[in-house]
């Protein structure tokens, strides 16, 4: 019998682990707590996330949703505006979209709505991303569409602590969160980390600086912070020191750690793995112009995936997505302008 996850002490743990303890100690926590979505109790969810949670809280807290995104959305809504504290988990982000309609026109402009008497407290969490092979139709990051309605609030978190510490803001949080969970980093033993044993938050809204440098931000969040980290060590052996700033949170974003860090460097690279047309390295690259464009030494580019489907075949996705030798070939042309 699965029983609920207990904190780690001194056990590395893996991005996944880190988000089943989060929704696991929020649930023993909050009694008005439900968690729903396919395949999520009995099954423990596509990629395990859910595992052992309906054993320890009951099929009346973690209920297992039929095949509908919009159902899940709407359920949620149903059950925030009764008191209850929601987890709706979305099987892939990539199906987030037949949902579109109760998040966006519903759920996230119910506060306003109200004038501020209702706040909805719902987290929508689920994997995506690309690299991985998903091919077109499990391979999207489409954040961009949700940061375009007001009344919500997206993370996208790269480590374990983070992605910890950020589940239980969102859970915490009286507003709707959504939680895109990178899915590539699930498992990857790289990024393990000993997280601690006290109850702890990462503040949505604020972002992190992952290393420090003086010739050139670069800008990201997810798994493409790790491909940052790589092209700062490339730039470094041609002699020129990039910062990396790990946005963390998408809406709100940390525009004061982005000025501040371009005030520094001057130049700066901004990479995500969503299309270039309308995705949300551009809206980066735009704040950039408007709040601190007299500083900077070069313009503001940014490495984006290609505006056409990611492709199941490996080298045809490589081509695609933003590639370590992309973003370090545009990151010399800044450094170098």
């Amino acid at each position: 019998m699965a029983t609920t996850i207990e904190p780690t002490t001194q056990t590395k743990t893996n991005f996944l682990t880190a988000i089943q303890e989060a929704i696991a100690e929020e649930m023993a926590a909050n009694k008005n707590m439900i968690c729903l979505g396919e395949d999520i109790g009995i099954l423990g969810g596509a990629f395990g996330v859910t595992i052992g949670l309906q054993d320890s809280f009951g099929t009346e807290r973690v209920i297992d949703m039929p095949i509908s995104e919009a159902a899940i959305a709407g359920v949620s809504i149903g059950l925030a505006l009764n008191g209850k504290t929601v987890c709706a988990e979305f099987q892939f982000m990539d199906f987030i979209s037949t949902g579109f309609d109760q998040i966006v026109n519903n759920m996230a402009t119910y506060h306003y709505r109200t004038a501020g008497e209702v706040a909805l407290n719902i987290t929508m969490r689920g994997p995506a991303g690309g690299y991985g092979g998903g091919a077109l139709y499990h391979s999207q990051m489409n954040e961009a569409w949700f940061a375009n309605s007001p009344g919500l609030k997206i993370v996208c978190p790269s480590t374990p602590y983070d992605a910890k510490g950020l589940t239980k803001a969102a859970l915490r949080d009286p507003n709707p969160v959504l939680i895109y969970e990178v899915k590539e980093l699930y498992r990857k033993r790289e990024i393990e980390e000993v997280l601690p044993t006290e109850d702890y938050i990462v503040p949505i809204g604020k972002a992190a600086i992952r290393r420090e440098g003086k010739d050139i931000t670069l800008i990201s969040y997810g798994q493409n912070v790790y491909h940052c980290l790589e092209v700062a060590d490339l730039l470094a052996k041609d002699g020129f020191s990039a910062e990396v700033i790990d946005l963390r949170s998408i809406v709100p974003l940390d525009e004061e750690a982005i000025v501040t860090s371009v005030k520094k460097t001057n130049r700066v690279l901004v990479i995500n793995e969503a299309p270039r047309t309308c995705g949300f390295a551009g809206e980066v690259v735009a704040r950039i112009n408007e709040l601190c464009f007299e500083y900077l030494d070069a313009p503001a580019l940014r490495v984006t995936r290609l505006d056409t489907p990611v492709p199941w075949v490996k080298p045809l996705e490589l081509f695609v997505l933003p590639s370590v030798d992309k973003m370090y070939q545009t990151a010399l042309k800044v450094c170098r302008y």
